[in-house]
């Protein structure tokens, strides 16, 4: 690759290393220079820039992060579109990450240009969260290093989501003579409450004195109650493998797997078998709601992972959990400060209110187009993008605009005045919006040569963090639709009035605009006339 000060009339199709201002117009780092772009910047004075140019051999940066992330993705994990020579991977599913440490270690020895971040093995992920990102540090990586890693990540599935399997848990607690009451039962609370964490159920509690022969026979009540997970939490803690618990357990038939753990608090867990169902020895930080070892044993039993004395004995780094400032695990007490990255949740709007008056009499919106009506191809790419949900604003004809999208999974809104204005469904959609949206595509019903992938891709370059808070597609330089809003823009756009959308701004906040360039040119293409329609059915 080469880079650095490229003359103009050689930088045609580099890539722009740096952001340049020409006049009101920002071309922005990483934008590969148009014909049309080279002409901007002559006009603005600019003889120069710094750029990159790709030899033969190189790979540009987001197919590298895309085939890095597709051999790294394994089962529960869904790949983000590429953009900026970065790839993101959400949990698909509620459960626990699973990675490959030594294959991703590996791959990121390659070559200084791969990058592979990961969250913390074994860390318990919701659907949506961001799992991972692949980063191509330059813009572009050598093909024969992306096959090495590739190679390395073959068959492995080194990013994967193991799933919760819900559990039915049985709870023993044992008494002497100075057990209150109200402790025993505020630790039925707890239990239930971090069993719900990992979608199992707490479905019998039983107390009996601490002596082995009463355990042993509450151990035979509780599975004969249909738990298939059975804990145990001792008045006196365990201290060794001969103590009242285990003693208990294998009374009842069962065996000790292990005893002890390197984490703190957690210490004195104690893990064994009664058949095929597991059973905990718990130790008395169980009793409280803040993360400890046996959290970690929990989830990995839930997610049917391995846990036996290698896994807990591999626990000790990172296993100091004494002083770190975690709040109640619990699900509804456990509100981190900062949320974990999670996927955009972009809602789609579709406007299919309009009345088609350069159509002459017929409503374009339901020509058909390789056997579907417009507004129904229009609307399946949003619904097969990443956007969710699918908001569609009918006005002129809209019981013929629903029946066109029978049985789709979108939400309609009619606006009643939408003979005043495109601004006015456009205002509609916006108050349609649920509030954990964090940002919105507005789509033009006839615009139906857009695809669910352009739509990905535009969801995936937005990041308002890094100022890409409007995201727009281009082709050959110009500028199309759809255009993807951050939510910080909806006062100002359900402020617009007339047969206009938002687009004036674009132009008030430049700083805040990232273009991404399309391969085909559906995104320019609207039908507004008969012409056009007769274009695009004739193609």
């Amino acid at each position: 690759m080469k880079f650095g000060d490229t003359p103009l009339d050689e930088a045609e199709g580099a890539t722009l290393a740096h952001s340049v201002r020409c006049g009101r117009t920002m071309l922005k780092k990483g934008r590969r220079l148009s014909a049309g772009d080279i002409s901007v910047l002559a006009e603005a004075g600019i003889a120069s820039v710094v750029a990159a140019r790709l030899d033969p051999g190189d790979v540009h940066e987001d197919t590298a992060a895309a085939r890095l992330a597709d051999a790294a993705a394994g089962d529960g994990v869904t790949v983000a579109a590429p953009f900026t020579g970065r790839v993101n991977l959400f949990a698909a599913r509620r459960g626990l990450c699973v990675v490959d440490r030594d294959t991703l270690d590996r791959v990121n020895r390659v070559d200084e240009a791969l990058t592979i971040a990961t969250v913390p093995a074994f860390a318990p992920v919701e659907p949506g969260q961001m799992v991972a990102t692949i980063k191509i540090i330059p813009f572009a990586a050598p093909e024969a290093r992306i096959a090495e890693a590739e190679a390395l990540l073959a068959g492995a599935s080194a990013i994967r989501v193991a799933p919760f399997r819900a559990r039915r848990a049985g709870l023993i607690q044992t008494r002497l003579s100075g057990t209150k009451p109200s402790v025993l039962d505020k630790t039925v609370g707890i239990t239930a409450e971090r069993l719900a964490t990992i979608d199992g159920t707490l479905v019998t509690e039983r107390r009996c004195d601490h002596a082995v022969a009463a355990v042993a026979g509450e151990i035979a009540a509780v599975l004969a109650a249909g738990a298939d997970l059975l804990l145990i939490a001792g008045a006196s803690a365990i201290t060794d493998r001969c103590d009242v618990l285990p003693a208990a357990i294998e009374a009842a038939g069962g065996t000790i797997d292990h005893f002890g753990m390197p984490v703190d608090p957690g210490n004195l867990l104690l893990i064994g078998r009664l058949g095929d169902r597991p059973v905990i020895g718990l130790p008395g930080c169980a009793r409280s709601p803040k993360l400890n070892g046996f959290d970690w044993v929990l989830q990995r039993l839930a997610a049917d992972l391995p846990v036996g004395r290698d896994e807990i004995m591999a626990m000790g780094v990172g296993g100091l959990l004494t002083e770190i400032p975690t709040r109640p695990l619990p699900r509804a007490k456990a509100a981190p400060e900062t949320a974990p990255p999670h996927a955009p949740r972009v809602a789609a709007i579709v406007l299919a209110a309009g009345q088609s008056r350069r159509m002459g009499a017929r409503n374009k919106l339901l020509a058909s187009i390789d056997g579907a009506p417009m507004v129904a191809r229009t609307v399946d790419a949003a619904l097969a993008s990443r956007a969710d949900p699918v908001i569609v604003i009918t006005g002129h004809e809209p019981e013929r605009i629903r029946a066109a999208l029978a049985d789709r999974a979108v939400t309609f809104v009619h606006n009643p005045d939408f003979a005043r204005g495109l601004s006015t469904s456009l205002k509609a959609g916006l108050a349609a919006l649920p509030d954990t949206a964090d940002a919105t595509l507005v789509c033009l019903g006839d615009m139906p040569l857009v695809t669910a992938d352009e739509i990905d891709r535009l969801i995936a370059a937005y990041d308002p963090a890094e100022g890409r808070a409007i995201v727009l597609p281009t082709r050959g330089g110009k500028r199309g639709n759809p255009v993807l809003w951050d939510r910080r823009f909806f006062p100002d756009m359900a402020r617009v009035a007339g047969d206009v959308g938002a687009r004036h701004l674009i132009g008030e906040n430049t700083e805040q605009v990232a273009e991404v360039e399309m391969d085909r040119p559906g995104v320019l293409v609207d039908i507004d006339t008969p012409e056009a329609l007769e274009s695009v059915t004739a193609d």
